[in-house]
């Protein structure tokens, strides 16, 4: 986390707490403060009174023992929420309190009479700073039980913040939001779960990812706090040997982690699912891909150049994440495109959740690439379409390696599903219509070099292995285009597709 040496770090003295006697908490800019002031002036002159002033340290000019609550640490600590609060203690613990100024209640309390005559019987106080929302996040973070214990790094008062996270090998190669105490706090409110919690061994150093830390990059990713529990989920998807980030790292094919969240929450958190789903100005899918990419570099290690040995790479590296349209499930705000609903059952299905489950699937992909047919109008057609653009998927003559997920716009789902095809169907149909003969794809068939081994020849062989092709329905209302998002080496040897059930924020 990122402070400023500059910051106001000053603290109420111990010598000024109060032991015994009585003690006011004003501020100057209040007006029953302004009209009081007088009153604590008598009162300090015919007995004994502190007065802590959250605002101007000079306020009230008239009495002599006053502090100046600086940071308002007495003011938080002892819950003041309206000033002025006049309070009386007695072996250093709080024996009463009144707010406000009303004549009979100050007499009675401070056991003086005649006290500020001349002025109003009664006038009510003001909000404490300490309260105030441009202050109560800093001092909870600062002075209650958040928990935080990441190391502070401090900067100078002339460093340029950001410049300084660069230098420091944090960013991605886009700008980072700070990620200050208070930043980090608001993360964490995002979850229920405790900032020390293990979230998972992050590659390629299995370092060890708490809660707080993922915090930490959630921040500098530019995410929110309600996108936080999806950051975890995603978190967890990748960081196992079923998916197998370190192998993905490690690979020099232009791979990454594509997330696809299914559920409620995507709605709810302002996820795009529609016009422009792969691309910019959705705040959720920009950000929520890209905090785990920058703790799998910032936590595990996992740095371009060093273990991450891509040799093209590509912009979804940065982060990928996107929602599906789901039957019953409004395409989010800003999408554009008013869709409601798919017909086809949501991608969380393949893995054993139901529809209607809050998920994350983690799929290891390279960039979109697009399909276009704006020819057909049925079903059988335009899988053949589909077909021959998966065939395409890193070479047309190899099969069974690589895993693929089909994004079929509005425009090309309802051919399917207006014909009655369901995803499973169409994703069946699909299969059949990627499987060759083996004699097309061997080594040196067609005068290509590259292929399947020689033995292969006299099999048909499919371009996915079973259940390899994941048909997802996104993007917008209109456009006759899908689009096809290759995977890496997938099964045993390389990464398999991860699905895992996002905790609610509350």
């Amino acid at each position: 986390m990122t402070s400023s040496a500059d910051g106001n770090t000053a603290n109420t003295a111990a010598a000024d707490l109060p032991h015994d006697g009585l003690v006011a908490v004003v501020k100057w800019d209040c007006p029953t403060c302004e009209l009081v002031a007088p009153v604590l002036a008598d009162i300090e002159a015919r007995g004994s009174l502190t007065v802590f002033t959250q605002d101007d340290p000079a306020f009230p000019e008239a009495v002599a023992a006053k502090v100046h609550d600086a940071d308002l640490g007495f003011s938080w600590h002892h819950d003041i929420e309206t000033v002025p609060t006049l309070m009386r203690f007695a072996d250093g613990d709080e024996a009463g309190r009144i707010v406000g100024w009303m004549r009979s209640e100050w007499e009675s309390f401070t056991g003086l009479d005649s006290l500020g005559e001349g002025l109003p019987e009664f006038h009510p106080g003001c909000g404490s700073l300490s309260v105030d929302p441009a202050h109560a996040d800093a001092l909870e973070t600062r002075f209650g039980s958040s928990g935080l214990s990441a190391r502070r790094v401090e900067f100078g008062s002339q460093e340029d913040i950001h410049e300084a996270m660069f230098d420091r090998g944090w960013s991605d190669g886009l700008p980072l939001v700070p990620p200050t105490a208070e930043r980090v706090a608001a993360m964490l409110a995002g979850t229920s779960r405790a900032p020390d919690d293990l979230v998972a061994n992050v590659a390629p150093d299995l370092a060890d990812c708490t809660v707080e830390k993922a915090a930490v990059n959630a921040v500098m990713a530019g995410c929110r706090p309600e996108h936080f529990p999806v950051v975890l989920a995603a978190l967890t998807a990748v960081c196992n040997d079923t998916f197998n980030m370190h192998g993905m790292l490690a690979t020099t094919m232009p791979v990454g982690p594509v997330f696809i969240v299914n559920g409620p929450i995507a709605r709810q958190i302002g996820m795009n699912s529609g016009i422009n789903v792969f691309g910019q100005g959705n705040r959720a899918n920009s950000t929520i891909g890209r905090a785990v990419q920058l703790i799998v570099r910032n936590v595990g290690g996992g740095r371009p150049g060093e273990v991450d040995r891509a040799a093209l790479g590509q912009p979804g590296k940065v982060g990928f994440c996107f929602a599906e349209i789901e039957g019953g499930i409004e395409t989010a705000p800003g999408s554009g495109d008013g869709d409601t609903g798919s017909g086809w059952d949501p991608l969380c299905t393949d893995f054993g959740f139901e529809a209607g489950a809050n998920t994350v699937t983690a799929f290891p992909g390279e960039a979109p690439r697009s399909v276009v047919d704006q020819m057909s109008r049925d079903p059988e057609s335009l899988a053949r379409t589909m077909a021959a653009a998966l065939n395409a998927i890193h070479h047309p003559k190899l099969v069974l390696g690589f895993d693929a997920i089909l994004a079929v716009a509005p425009d090309h789902s309802r051919v399917f599903i207006n014909s009655g095809w369901s995803r499973q169907q169409t994703a069946l149909r699909i299969n059949e219509l990627t499987t060759r003969p083996g004699a097309e794809l061997v080594r040196g068939a067609g005068g290509i070099a590259e292929g399947v081994p020689e033995f292969l020849a006299e099999t048909d062989l499919s371009k996915f292995r079973e259940g390899g092709l994941h048909l997802v329905h996104c993007g917008g209302g209109a456009g006759l285009f899908s689009a096809v998002i290759g995977g890496w080496v997938n099964g045993d040897v390389g990464s398999q597709p991860v699905c895992v059930e996002i905790d609610p924020w509350r």
